[in-house]
C-alpha cells in the first residue's frame, strides 16, 4: 500500500488538522508516513501546501515527484488547481468548491468551476455550507477529509478514531461536530464519485 497526497489550501483553513488526522490513523495501523514542510503557514490567508506520503513500507523521500500524486486534498478550489502538475494520471482531486478570495486577481468562480469540471476523477463539495449546517463553520476541513476518506486506502473507522483522539481535549461537543462533518463528507463522496 502506498498513497501520495498533496494537501493544499489557505492558512487557517485546517490543513494541519487534516494531516494530523490521517497521520494518527496511519501510525495506529503501523503504516509509515512522511510529510514535507508545510509552506505558507506563517501567514493566515497565505497559500499552504504539503506533501504527505503513506506506505506499508519505509519511505525514502518526503517529496512527491511531479505527476506522481495519487490525490490532491484541497480546502480551496484555486489551490486544488494550482497543484495539478503533481497529480498522477488517474489521480483524484478532492476539493471545497467555495473560494477563499485572498488575492486581488483571484480567478472568476465560473472559470474555476469550468477547470474542475474538466477533471475526470474529482469530488467537488460545498464543505463550508455542510459544516455550517452541522453547527461548526470551522469544521469544513473535516468535511473535506471525509470526502477524501474513500480514497485513502484506510478503514473509515480508523479515521473517525483519529478525529476523536485529536479533538478530545476540546470537549465532546467539538468531537461530535467534527465527526458529523467527517461523516457528511464521506457520504457525499460515496454518492458523487
Amino acid at each position: 500500500m502506498k498513497i501520495d497526497i498533496i494537501l493544499a489550501g489557505v492558512g487557517g483553513q485546517g490543513i494541519l488538522s487534516i494531516a494530523s488526522t490521517i497521520g494518527v490513523a496511519a501510525v495506529k495501523k503501523g503504516l509509515f508516513l512522511k510529510q514535507a514542510e508545510v509552506h505558507g503557514m506563517s501567514q493566515r490567508g497565505g497559500d499552504v501546501q504539503s506533501h504527505f506520503r503513506l506506505s506499508d513500507h519505509e519511505i525514502a523521500s518526503d517529496l512527491i515527484p511531479m505527476g506522481k500524486a495519487d490525490m490532491i486534498i484541497a480546502v480551496e478550489p484555486m489551490e486544488s488547481l494550482r497543484y495539478l502538475p503533481w497529480l498522477a494520471e488517474g489521480g483524484w482531486v478532492i476539493t471545497n468548491d467555495q473560494p477563499f478570495i485572498n488575492i486581488p486577481n483571484y480567478p472568476e468562480e465560473s472559470a474555476l468551476r469550468a477547470e474542475l469540471n474538466k477533471l475526470p476523477n474529482k469530488v467537488v463539495i460545498n464543505a463550508d455550507k455542510i459544516a455550517k449546517d452541522l453547527g461548526s463553520a470551522r469544521s469544513a476541513n473535516m468535511v473535506i477529509l471525509g470526502a477524501a476518506a474513500p480514497f485513502l486506502k484506510m478503514d473509515f473507522a480508523d479515521i473517525e478514531n483519529a478525529v476523536r483522539e485529536i479533538f478530545a481535549r476540546k470537549g465532546e461537543s467539538v468531537v461530535e461536530v467534527n465527526l458529523a462533518c467527517l461523516r457528511a463528507g464521506y457520504e457525499f463522496a460515496q454518492k458523487n464519485q
